[in-house]
């Protein structure tokens, strides 16, 4: 009996590394792959991946300073520590393929994975590639991308558009909405556990875990234009943020109760499958796990670009919305009017979000896991023959 394949995955820090890279593990571990994460004490792995019933090893963040300063000067040492810790766990797994997925882990691994002769895979969630991705892609022997446009390559392998790995709750959801009766199902017991009308359109406004005043204040000030319209808000807040939102909710209602009855608010969901269940046309902003998942369920968006940091945001929007299977708006330009003409003249339209999920959904990917756990057995079955011959 042929030995399971050995991987080891790197990286952490936030929920849009952290995902894929769980999603990869368990799809490698379908098929008797033995998956140890390479990860920091300080990221969200440290929770998420003993949870998820896989082993991690620990290496020290080495965060590369952005201008001259102490830091810059410990780097060379820092890196060296982080590459040094990196080889053990190489050596103790007996890996035969590292997958990074960007962050302060994934150099490290990167490198040792390099010294050693092992083949790298490099996953690439973002349509503006990370410093550390460019360096690994150097000498991968795949990259793989979430979205057509990101411009990175392999210099000297293979390059691949997988889409993002999917969280396992919302793959589950994409298999059951490929048929209506299933889509219908969930739906409805999503809208029950919300206290949802399963049968009028909903928005979903969401700006993340820790929100977005502007989607906040825009959308609760449009709140009777957005009824008015037909339909249904539920309105994810961030957390804390939920109170002031009611508040506002309730001016712009001017004491009509059908407004704030179908004004649903919630600070915070853990299970962001149902909202994506019961929503027909969410307002969000687009990170890349927000994007890739929205077109995997083939749910048209209103998406609201944040209008700081490298400009990636747009970027990640920038296929599906060219596709028709979205609208992108910068952050100055939405507020109340918008919202009250545009976003709810779009949930008036049945046929208009018809096409436009139909049309998110041919932008997107349900299998990005699988294809990329395909990747990695390639790599290292590529290796293997290479060591043989």
């Amino acid at each position: 009996m042929a030995e399971p394949l050995r991987a080891l995955l790197a990286g952490g820090g936030t929920a849009g590394h952290v995902n894929p890279l769980l999603a990869t593990a368990a799809a490698l571990r379908e098929e008797g792959a033995d998956v140890t994460v390479l990860g920091t004490a300080e990221g969200l792995e440290h929770t998420l991946v003993p949870e998820a019933g896989f082993p991690m090893r620990v290496v020290h963040r080495v965060p590369l300073p952005r201008r001259p300063s102490l830091d810059l000067l410990r780097l060379p040492a820092r890196l060296r520590g982080a590459v040094t810790t990196a080889d053990r766990a190489l050596t103790e797994t007996g890996a035969q393929v590292v997958v990074g997925f960007g962050g302060y882990v994934a150099t490290p691994a990167y490198l040792a994975a390099r010294r050693r002769g092992i083949p790298v895979v490099v996953h690439e969630q973002n349509a503006r590639p990370g410093l550390a991705n460019r360096v690994g892609a150097r000498w991968a022997a795949v990259v793989a991308l979430t979205f057509a446009s990101t411009p990175l390559a392999a210099a000297r392998g293979r390059t691949e558009v997988t889409g993002l790995p999917l969280r396992a709750p919302i793959g589950a959801l994409v298999a059951d909405r490929t048929t209506p009766e299933g889509a219908q199902r969930r739906r409805d017991a999503a809208a029950d556990r919300l206290g949802l009308d399963p049968r009028r359109p909903t928005l979903l406004v969401t700006g993340g875990s820790l929100g977005a005043q502007r989607l906040n204040t825009a959308a609760a000030a449009a709140a009777t234009a957005l009824v008015q319209a037909g339909a249904q808000v539920l309105h994810l807040t961030g957390r804390g943020k939920d109170e002031a939102v009611r508040t506002a909710v309730r001016s712009a209602a001017d004491g009509a109760p059908e407004v704030t009855e179908h004004y649903h608010v919630l600070d915070y969901l853990s299970a962001m499958e149902d909202a994506y269940a019961c929503s027909d046309l969410v307002l969000c902003r687009s990170g890349a796990g927000t994007v890739a998942e929205l077109a995997a369920l083939g749910l048209p968006a209103v998406y609201v670009p944040l209008p700081i940091g490298n400009g990636e945001q747009r970027l990640n929007a920038a296929d599906v919305v060219a596709a028709g299977g979205g609208v992108l708006v910068e952050d100055g330009h939405l507020d109340a009017a918008y919202v009250s003409r545009e976003v709810a003249g779009l949930l008036a339209d049945a046929g208009e979000l018809r096409r436009r999920g139909d049309a998110a959904a041919r932008a997107g990917a349900t299998d990005g896991a699988a294809r990329l756990a395909d990747l990695v057995r390639e790599a290292a079955r590529g290796a293997a023959g290479v060591g043989r011959g």
